[in-house]
């Protein structure tokens, strides 16, 4: 029990861990896929879009402009984003800067106003700001309240809105010359935003864009396929660190096994001594070894189940995601995970076992 229970705990610390990258790969998925630009125009690619600073000149936004005819590009939107770290999670906020003309629905058409008004063309440059609704709570913020943005300049929340998006839920809008002014990035923008009258011609659109400006012009597909490629190096380290348990666990079957091959020496001797064949023998020592890893298994697996359901209890109440995910082929992977190590653990113990002299084993007290 005592080693079924080791190879339970080091299953459910892996499915665990690999969750966190499925949960995420829904998250952005879903989150991405019905909004957002259909082309991001930056200077370094998405690292650049990922932790941005306006680095981009905003005449790039013009120059865009210039080509729309030409590419059936209907808006071009400059951005400036601005990450607000804190030791507390829920503290951290996002930044985002962008046109009070073209407001909050160009970018984002899904959101929804819960409260108050959203900024229009007029407040272009005034301190005001509309809150992601998860954003509001962690903050404590409400209709006429004050945030501070640095020890320099502070806004007015005038809108919340719905919690409709676990994206734009952690997001605090405002407009643009109003973050440009705060962070002191005047004439610079983090990406342009480029919706399209085709988002099929994404591609076309984003290599003559690439050509053109000598500037990084990327798909919404692009940023999906860089964002997979980072979760699968996440992953190879989150089981690099979970192999360390599963290789203490399969370490632990084997010495069970072992010591019972050891305590029935003689049991194995009679059993050879009334027919039995050394691969009968093995077979049965390994059949046991393999029961044991499964059952460990099996109940890790649930034990990991209820460890996603902490981590997404926790998870959403933080940012209004399932930050893990128990898919088919993480199932798959913890259950083949766990017969390779009951293979491993069995098969010195069941060669051991199938190589018992009759006599010696027969004349053990």
């Amino acid at each position: 029990m005592l080693t079924a229970l080791g190879i339970m705990v080091a299953v459910a610390s892996m499915v665990i861990f690999l969750s966190l990258g499925e949960g995420l790969r829904k998250v952005f998925t879903s989150e991405l896929g019905g909004i957002g630009p259909d082309i991001q125009v930056s200077l370094n690619g998405f690292t650049q879009g990922l932790a941005p600073s306006p680095s981009l000149n905003e005449s790039t936004t013009q120059d865009i402009q210039k080509l729309a005819p030409q590419l059936g590009i209907t808006l071009v939107t400059p951005v400036v984003m601005s990450l607000r770290t804190s030791l507390d999670p829920s503290q951290s906020v996002v930044f985002y800067g962008m046109p009070a003309a073209q407001g909050v629905t160009s970018a984002f058409p899904k959101v929804r106003l819960a409260q108050g008004a959203l900024f229009t063309a007029p407040d272009e440059g005034k301190p005001v700001a509309v809150l992601g609704a998860k954003a509001a709570s962690n903050l404590h913020l409400k209709i006429g309240s004050e945030l501070r943005l640095n020890r320099r300049a502070s806004v007015r929340v005038t809108g919340i809105l719905n919690p409709d998006s676990a994206l734009t839920d952690n997001f605090i809008f405002l407009p643009i010359t109003t973050l440009q002014n705060a962070i002191d990035a005047q004439g610079k923008v983090s990406l342009v935003a480029v919706k399209l009258a085709d988002p099929r011609q994404a591609r076309r659109v984003a290599d003559t864009l690439t050509r053109t400006l000598n500037l990084e012009a990327q798909t919404q597909s692009d940023f999906l396929s860089f964002v997979d490629r980072a979760l699968k190096i996440s992953d190879a380290v989150r089981f690099g660190i979970s192999l360390i348990s599963l290789i203490v666990g399969g370490l632990a079957v084997a010495n069970t096994v072992m010591m019972g091959v050891f305590e029935r020496t003689r049991e194995f001797g009679t059993l050879r001594a009334i027919g039995a064949r050394p691969g009968f023998v093995q077979a049965l020592v390994l059949s046991e070894s393999l029961l044991l890893a499964l059952v460990g298994g099996f109940f890790g697996v649930l034990l990991g189940l209820a460890g996603i359901w902490g981590v997404n209890l926790y998870t959403q109440n933080l940012a209004s995601i399932d930050a893990a995910a128990l898919t088919p082929r993480l199932v798959l992977l913890a259950f083949g995970i766990s017969l390779f190590l009951g293979l491993m653990a069995g098969f010195f113990p069941a060669r051991t076992a199938g190589r018992t002299v009759i006599t010696e084993a027969l004349g053990r007290a």
